[in-house]
């Protein structure tokens, strides 16, 4: 009776163990999963990128860089987007002391953050679209809408994952499901904010010079 009653709390402890286990390489298949998301990421932009250096000088007699780009508000744009990638790394900060108000209160911020970007941005394509400056006009200012409006809609994409993080967050707190979420999210934004570097180099500090 004891030998069936001890190799029964061991076959117990023995499947709870694969449990865990399986469920830990299935969140390390997720992790694997969004790192090739991001390979693809980077060969889209790489191919947007390229395409803008090719026709930046195809303006079809339309306006320029330089006399479109209204500095001050990409120079805002782009603090806002590094000071959101600084406050997703403290939000990861928070997570990894096990601090779920912390961790949800930080994200809070970097998704405002990033809702802000995404206002400036916005008023930037209408105040091009009053000046005449729409995505047919030129080949220059085709190829540069798609690339600074596809880094757009990744950061929107992001803005609405974080949300749904959040509630999750506030609903089971900190678990190995959404710890890895939080992990993914925070290096997606860091992708983004990388990508913005790029963005602000090539488009519009070459372009103003």
């Amino acid at each position: 009776m004891g030998n069936a009653i001890g190799h029964s709390q061991q076959h117990s402890a023995s499947g709870h163990h694969d449990h865990h286990g399986g469920h830990h390489d299935l969140e390390s298949v997720r992790t694997f999963g969004f790192w090739l998301f991001l390979i693809t990421d980077c060969i889209l932009f790489g191919t947007l990128f390229a395409t803008y250096v090719v026709l930046q000088g195809n303006t079809n007699g339309g306006p320029t860089g330089a006399e479109l780009f209204q500095m001050p508000g990409i120079i805002a744009s782009t603090f806002i987007l590094l000071t959101s990638s600084f406050t997703s790394g403290l939000a990861v900060l928070s997570m990894n002391r096990g601090n779920k108000k912390g961790l949800i209160g930080w994200l809070a911020v970097t998704a405002l953050l990033g809702l802000s970007f995404l206002v400036l941005e916005i008023n930037e394509f209408i105040h091009l679209v009053h000046e005449g400056a729409t995505i047919g006009t030129s080949a220059f200012l085709s190829a540069f809408y798609t690339l600074v409006g596809t880094h757009g809609l990744h950061v929107s994409i992001g803005f609405v994952w974080m949300i749904a993080i959040m509630l999750q967050l506030a609903k089971r707190g900190i678990t190995p499901v959404t710890r890895r979420k939080v992990n993914v999210i925070s290096l997606y934004w860091h992708f983004l904010d990388a990508i913005w570097i790029f963005v602000f180099t090539i488009v519009y500090l070459m372009g103003v010079m």
